[in-house]
């Protein structure tokens, strides 16, 4: 349910960025969604949907960019993808790691029409 006030969060950035930009219509919204980031894109497509009527977003299309975890071994170095939920580095075999990539959940960019 968390996705309703992630989609209001973004839906009000937009808005915001477009009213200062003079912009009439919003007609795309690129976001980045990491993998661990906790939302789930085709719920923030379904809260956008609803939550667009009646402003400038309205014919506004999400593109989503999904970012896969890609984590660092702090013994090593190492920088990797996960397999499954085997958080291991593939290097030295090391369990201490650090998310570097993956948990990320932000408006990249809009487009408008003036």
């Amino acid at each position: 349910m968390h996705e309703l006030s992630v989609t209001q969060s973004m839906l009000e950035i937009v808005l915001d960025q477009a009213k200062t930009a003079n912009a009439k219509k919003v007609t795309k919204i690129n976001l980045v969604i990491g993998e661990l980031s906790g939302v789930v894109s085709d719920c923030v497509q379904f809260y956008f949907d609803f939550l667009k009527k009646g402003n400038a977003a309205e014919e506004a299309i999400l593109d989503f960019k999904l970012v896969p975890v890609e984590l660092r071994c702090r013994a090593c170095q190492t920088v990797f993808h996960p397999n499954g939920s085997a958080w291991v580095c593939p290097n030295c075999q090391g369990t201490g790691l650090e998310v570097i990539k993956g948990q990320e959940s932000y408006v990249e960019s809009i487009e408008v029409e003036q």
